[in-house]
């Protein structure tokens, strides 16, 4: 593991994003989560801890972004994704909060198990994890292939795309400050992030971008059809994010990376200004329906305009930082021919539709609700963002300054970018008037089309991945249940289960991760025989130790194991070793000998009956794990004897250790803080259980 951070141009970009847009949500979660927390009836101590985890995420956005080395990358995953799974349940104490981080969290952390296999492939394959060298050797090849997929099945689980889609809705629970960051400039484009980081090498497989632009039209359906069918405003900004970052998706496996940074960027401001909207309104109003709302133009005059404008930005209107978002994804889609622009102009009018119906909803129509009067924390974020997207609009130059550095970095060469207005007809200009034109039909007939999506959207629940999700959750926590009421029966169920897991994992990785080991049977010097003897020795006092039917004998058969091995030790050079295994063993067979005479006589023939019932399922278990470790420990041994200079280099750096020997320095760096760890949690446990002792003789006093 490397601490390589670089500000490129991609991370520049998305720091910018992670930083500025959460400078602007801090602001208006000074004015929210006061006003949550009073009505949620909590403490006002809990706001401190959203601050700091909030903060917390924003510094592993930060990290994430910067990092150059993947195994770095993974800890920053890592770390978004825990900080978000609080984030997500802040408010614990209500079950849909919990379920929906609980959900949040099953999902990305599948997708770091994703990342990690990709990493340990291209490890193993080039000999780095650094991400800069990765992209500079790899070679079209099956190893860059699956690495590449696994990768891309990561990014796009944390992306928030089908079929992984079914996190992002269920995490409106959250808090609005949470909804605006997390989820439009932050732990959702994360995933985008490392395809962009990763684009080179997922170029190399063009079966892989193929694919992106599927899963990406597939999102861009998915979240368009269920965005127009929500009546509940941050579920309907849910699915328009899912639906928006398929945009980003279909561009990047398009190859028009400078777009896809375009999109990124305009988009977090649009989103953020959008859901900050819909948390005021809220606040304001206590609805979150789109149908108790409407008529809050005149009430909320600034509020209706900043939102104003980010939905402007989003139907992609003339004058907005929206028009080059779609203009550079008409563009890319144009280039590359087929099918692919009609379904790019489906996917936008769907987009001006959802747009409208969010915006008109609450602004525009009847007065159905009231509002009260607000802090304006909660209004100046929004109209500073819907300022942005006005002024992006006017000087789309700006777009071009913060986005070409991170399209080049993405592209691996520089990268042209020329934003401007074009008065002809040019394909895009075309596609985005068909858009416009085909937005406003849907919005005036919207009362014929309308409960289709919604028909859509009742029949997806009960068939469509959230639905497996959900059985998936449950069956993983009924497995939980029923592996934890039989591994705390006894230790023996305890240890078997482990044995017999770790010995699934060794035959798999035998029968699946060729070249399978080489076994080869050296000669047996006399100077080895009384080794060999030893060995003997200790394995039969474990037999008579499974055999005994008294604690004696027992006590007696575990310490001549531990004697034999005692002397193993002092025989393969480990004289260090061997005297503190018989001073441990002296200690214990003392103290065991002690115990058993305070034992109950009538134990033993309970404990002997279990032992029997057992005895069956412990042979087989201890056989089928001494078998595998035999294997392992065969082959290993097998194997040609590495390079000798490794082993000199350990041991001419002993002495750096304050050692006079390898076997020293490890025993004091190494076991001694393990064994420092064990003795304290022995401690904690000798202390809970002497205050147990005491609260309870104080209960009886009484």
């Amino acid at each position: 593991l490397r601490l390589n951070l670089a500000t490129d141009g991609l991370a520049k970009m998305y720091s910018l994003l992670a930083t500025g847009v959460g400078l602007l949500v801090l602001i208006f979660a000074a004015g929210y989560i006061p006003r949550h927390l009073k009505h949620t009836h909590s403490g006002p101590e809990r706001g401190a801890r959203f601050f700091s985890l909030i903060l917390l995420f924003m510094t592993a956005m930060i990290g994430l972004v910067m990092a150059q080395d993947l195994i770095l990358i993974v800890i920053f995953w890592d770390l978004t994704a825990i900080t978000s799974y609080y984030l997500i349940g802040f408010d614990h104490q209500r079950s849909d909060s919990r379920r929906a981080a609980l959900t949040a969290l099953l999902v990305t952390i599948i997708s770091a198990i994703f990342l990690i296999a990709a990493s340990a492939l291209l490890l193993n394959d080039l000999g780095t994890a650094s991400a800069p060298e990765i992209l500079a050797k790899a070679q079209a090849g099956r190893t860059v292939t699956i690495a590449g997929a696994l990768i891309a099945i990561a990014a796009l689980a944390k992306s928030a795309q089908a079929p992984f889609h079914f996190w992002l809705p269920r995490a409106m629970a959250a808090p609005t400050p949470v909804s605006a960051y997390l989820h439009s400039a932050a732990m959702v484009a994360a995933g985008v992030f490392l395809l962009g980081r990763m684009h080179p090498l997922l170029a190399l497989s063009p079966r892989l971008l193929d694919a992106l632009v599927v899963v990406g039209f597939s999102s861009m359906a998915v979240g368009g059809v269920m965005a127009l069918a929500q009546p509940e405003l941050k579920r309907l900004l849910a699915y328009s994010t899912i639906g928006q970052y398929g945009y980003v998706v279909v561009l990047l496996g398009l190859g028009e990376v400078a777009a896809a940074a375009v999109y990124v960027l305009v988009h977090a401001l649009i989103k953020s200004a959008l859901f900050l909207t819909a948390g005021a309104v809220t606040e304001a109003t206590g609805e979150v329906r789109l149908d108790h709302l409407g008529g809050l133009g005149r009430q909320m005059p600034l509020l209706a305009f900043g939102g104003g404008l980010a939905a402007a930005g989003l139907a992609a209107l003339p004058l907005t930082a929206g028009f080059f978002k779609d203009e550079v994804f008409f563009a890319g889609a144009d280039g590359r021919g087929g099918i692919v622009p009609f379904l790019a102009v489906a996917g936008a009018i769907v987009t001006f539709a959802y747009t409208w119906r969010f915006w008109s909803g609450i602004f525009a129509g009847p007065r159905r609700a009231t509002a009260r009067p607000i802090p304006w924390l909660l209004t100046a974020p929004v109209v500073v963002l819907g300022l942005l997207v006005l002024v992006f609009g006017l000087v789309p130059g700006i777009i071009v300054y913060l986005t070409r550095e991170a399209g080049s970095t993405m592209a691996g060469a520089p990268v042209l970018l020329d934003l401007q207005y074009h008065l002809n007809l040019h394909a895009p200009n075309v596609m985005a008037l068909a858009t416009w034109t085909g937005g406003l039909a849907l919005t005036t007939t919207a009362r014929f089309w309308l409960p289709l999506p919604r028909r859509i959207a009742l029949w997806a629940r009960h068939v469509g991945p959230d639905r497996a999700a959900a059985r998936l959750v449950r069956g993983l926590y009924l497995l939980s249940r029923r592996m934890h009421v039989y591994e705390v029966q006894t230790l023996q169920q305890r240890i078997g289960t482990i044995f017999v897991g770790a010995a699934a994992l060794v035959g798999i990785t035998i029968v699946f991760a060729p070249p399978w080991p080489t076994f080869h049977v050296g000669g047996l010097p006399v100077t080895d025989w009384p080794l060999v003897l030893f060995l003997v020795l200790a394995g039969l006092s474990g037999v008579v130790a499974t055999r005994a039917r008294g604690r004696l004998s027992l006590v007696l058969a575990l310490s001549a194991v531990g004697y034999s091995m005692s002397a193993v030790f002092s025989f393969i050079g480990a004289p260090d070793v061997a005297i503190v295994a018989v001073l441990i063993e002296t200690v214990m067979t003392l103290l065991l000998l002690g115990v058993i005479s305070l034992l109950p006589r009538d134990s033993v023939q309970h404990r002997t009956a279990e032992r029997e019932r057992q005895r069956r399922g412990s042979w087989v278990v201890g056989v089928l794990a001494a078998a595998f470790a035999f294997i392992v420990a065969w082959g290993v041994l097998s194997r040609p004897a590495p390079d000798a200079t490794m082993a000199r280099e350990h041991l001419n750096l002993a002495p750096s250790a304050h050692a006079a020997d390898v076997v020293t320095a490890i025993l004091a760096d190494f076991r001694g803080l393990d064994t420092m760890g064990e003795i304290t949690v022995i401690a904690v446990a000798l202390l809970g259980t002497l205050t147990l002792f005491a609260t309870r003789a104080r209960t009886e006093r009484r």
